[in-house]
């Protein structure tokens, strides 16, 4: 089953998608749509906004229209905004019908969708499910809400679908999209639901998409990180790069400090990390602190940096390039990086 948002089609043997969700005020629109195209650079396929009233239709409608990926209204309570949304431009609309109440509601949001070639993401989340009558296994329980609100969706001729069914316990969200593979193949939008920060949610929703994603589960994901936004979709495309899903891109490797450095690969990794990733080059970078692992990861690497006191050294697959003062480290490399 193919799902198509805006351009970009999901589901099937299409590549696997980024996401993430916009986490400040829109009032700036410059700014939100600045934040738009550096995400895009970094990765980002998609990015979904909180569509909670009215007062902002004016400035989502220009959002939508200046936006250079597809964009997602979030919707809760209110099938009114999810009709309105369409009509501002979005590509796609997020809904739980749990939440949105009456069936008619759901089905009128389903209607439209299929009228103006939209997309539906069925977003069911273990705190949001309908009452357990049958003491059913939440994952159970979930795909089998699912199911009944796609059946909903087609019985109005309607396909554009996809899926999520996130909880904030890894074990149910990894048995949930399992079960459901097995019974549908409509696309699934992967994660854990409020994870926690970098670390713990980077850690939960690598072992749970990873396994997924390895059996051929799941066509777009997001990371839930309380953190910024960006982490999200570095840590999302590292993950396809790993996993091989996605091929281009820089490959950035670091030694942890220890008391042996004599380079601060740290400092140095933050200065570009973000405009590295936001390369396409199908390269190997190595930040290395000291000339104990430097050289050697040097030679692996298509460009790699280390120094001692107020030296740098810069190689070029494995061979020294330059040796430049410390104090322009960061313009001689990217005059390397450039080159490659």
């Amino acid at each position: 089953m193919i799902a198509k948002i805006g351009k970009i089609e999901i589901g099937g043997k299409n590549p696997v998608t980024v996401q993430t969700m916009y986490d400040r005020p829109v009032s700036d629109i410059d700014d939100v749509i600045n934040q738009i195209v550096s995400l895009k650079a970094l990765g980002c396929d998609f990015m979904r906004f909180a569509y909670v009233n009215e007062s902002e239709r004016e400035t989502f409608k220009q959002i939508c229209q200046r936006s250079c990926m597809p964009l997602v209204a979030d919707i809760h309570f209110d099938y009114k905004l999810a009709m309105d949304a369409f009509d501002l431009g979005f590509d796609k609309v997020r809904i739980n019908p749990g939440n949105i109440g009456s069936k008619w509601k759901s089905l009128e949001v389903f209607k439209k969708a299929r009228d103006l070639g939209k997309c539906i993401r069925i977003g069911l989340n273990s705190g949001s499910l309908p009452k357990n009558l049958e003491n059913e296994a939440q994952s159970d329980l979930m795909v089998n809400t699912a199911l009944q609100y796609l059946e909903w969706a087609e019985s109005v001729n309607f396909n554009n679908s996809v899926v999520s069914l996130k909880s904030t316990d890894c074990d149910i969200t990894y048995d949930a999209a399992a079960k459901f593979a097995l019974q549908s193949d409509y696309p699934q939008h992967l994660g854990v639901t409020e994870a926690g920060s970098v670390i713990s949610s980077t850690v939960r929703g690598t072992w749970v998409m990873s396994r997924l994603l390895m059996d051929h589960i799941g066509s777009t994901i997001r990371y839930s990180i309380n953190g910024s936004i960006e982490s999200e979709v570095i840590a999302g495309v590292e993950l396809l790069r790993t996993l091989g899903l996605r091929k281009k891109g820089v490959r950035i490797i670091a030694c942890p400090r220890c008391g042996r450095y004599s380079f601060d690969s740290h400092k140095m990794l933050e200065s570009v990390e973000n405009e590295l990733l936001k390369s396409d080059k199908n390269v190997c970078v190595a930040f290395m602190g000291c000339q104990v692992n430097g050289p050697g990861e040097a030679k692996n690497a298509d460009l790699a940096i280390t120094g001692i006191g107020n030296k740098t050294f810069i190689y070029k697959k494995g061979e020294l390039y330059k040796e430049v003062d410390k104090k322009n480290a960061v313009q001689e490399f990217w005059k390397a990086f450039e080159e490659l």
